[in-house]
């Protein structure tokens, strides 16, 4: 296979021996071998398979649900779940596990590596935390934390820990309970106890801290957690590119600054606009309300150019594990045209493109033959594959390892 070369890291080797059940080599025989998923995080926001796998949607509003997660599926292989705090637990003592728990077990059934979104952070946090002491705030949040990282153990393995550390202890649009206690705390202890709770509720989980300042801050942060020994896993980075496309240039100086660590790196939350761009002079996306926000024909082609050099550096880099878009649908944050589909679920260019990408360019299929001795060797794109030999089919991983394995058929 034909691959470029800035991507060879995403590829291994394998030799599989085909035998038969009586230990016989399979010996000159034809296979072909299919990858079935990728080991690359290609992730999307999941937040619309909650009203669907808990069967609140009827009529045309189902059927259209489905068409939408039909193009999902066919793109994603991860999704984000919603525990913002104040929606997931509005009432003190009432979380919406049982709605959560049922789109973690549909999604999964569908093969789709979870994250929640998040376990901490100052925005749309529990308001009656307010009626608390900060050291009520605190148990009560680490609480939180053991509950539900402790309730999804085993369908979600990934969270978001806390989100938006650089500015939560001088968050001043409102009054909450997070910013409070970070205020006191600092921020680094008040990461570290959130970590040290996370990671004690779920010793395999991988723990993101995320944010979205790419600024010299969000480093500094870092590193003093680090130093302080605290279990961050991967490092999150947050690209909502609402005023426009990174490019290049600061993508690549992005992540040449947050590869100085050596973690992971995770594109936690992307998008690229397909209609006019926010205006440069707002600070806070948040700021900008509009009642409407018009996908165009000319930002549709724009938004896919842009899509598709944004995935391409980023797959070409070898810390980065994962890209999130926001939402696959157009009319959700902010009522942004950032999706890959329109509110009518028809596909943008940028939808059809990463597809081609994604399930054929960065995708692996091949007709090979085994030797005398039964052994096949495939090289092709991290993931999960399955091999086929006239009737007789048999799943293997393919890692960087590169160890042989034997299949029986």
């Amino acid at each position: 296979m034909a691959v470029n070369q800035e991507y060879q890291h995403r590829l291994g080797t394998k030799t599989l021996k085909l035998v038969r059940k009586d230990g016989t080599p399979i010996s000159s025989k034809e296979v072909t071998i299919s990858q079935t998923n990728h080991k690359f995080l290609f992730g999307c926001g999941a937040f619309d398979s909650v009203p669907l796998a808990n069967n609140e949607l009827q009529g045309e509003e189902l059927e259209a649900m489905k068409v939408r997660f039909d193009k999902w599926l066919a793109l994603f292989n991860a999704g984000t779940l919603p525990f913002y705090w104040g929606r997931f637990e509005q009432e003190k003592g009432k979380p919406q596990t049982k709605e959560l728990m049922n789109a973690a077990k549909w999604l999964k059934e569908h093969n789709v590596t979870l994250k929640g979104h998040p376990l901490c952070w100052h925005t749309v946090t529990a308001p009656w935390l307010l009626d608390m002491s900060n050291e009520e705030i605190l148990k009560t949040q680490l609480d939180r934390i053991q509950r539900d990282v402790t309730d999804f153990k085993g369908l979600i393995d990934m969270w978001d820990v806390i989100n938006e550390v650089v500015i939560m202890p001088i968050f001043d649009k409102y009054d909450n309970g997070i910013t409070r206690i970070c205020k006191e705390l600092g921020r680094i202890k008040t990461v570290r106890e959130m970590f040290t709770q996370a990671k004690k509720a779920n010793p395999g989980a991988t723990l993101l801290i995320n944010d979205f300042y790419t600024s010299i801050a969000y480093e500094i942060l870092i590193e003093g957690c680090l130093e302080a020994g605290i279990p961050i896993d991967v490092i999150g980075i947050q690209s909502h590119q609402h005023q426009g496309y990174w490019g290049l240039e600061k993508t690549e100086q992005v992540l040449e600054r947050f590869s100085r660590f050596g973690l992971p790196i995770h594109f936690t939350e992307n998008t690229l606009i397909s209609g006019k761009l926010m205006p440069p002079e707002i600070e806070d996306l948040n700021d900008f309300q509009v009642k409407e926000w018009t996908t165009t024909p000319e930002g549709e082609e724009r938004q896919a150019r842009e899509v598709l050099q944004f995935y391409k550096t980023l797959f070409a880099h070898p810390l980065v594990e994962a890209i999130t878009t926001w939402s696959i649908v157009d009319g959700k944050w902010l009522n942004a045209p950032a999706g890959f589909l329109r509110a009518d679920n028809s596909s943008k260019p940028a939808y059809d493109e990463l597809l081609k990408l994604v399930k054929n360019e960065w995708w692996t299929t091949e007709r090979l033959a085994t030797d005398a001795s039964g052994n096949v060797t495939l090289k092709g794109f991290l993931g999960d594959y399955e091999l086929i030999c006239d009737d007789a089919k048999a799943k293997f991983i393919l890692d960087k390892s590169g160890s042989a394995e034997t299949i029986v058929l």
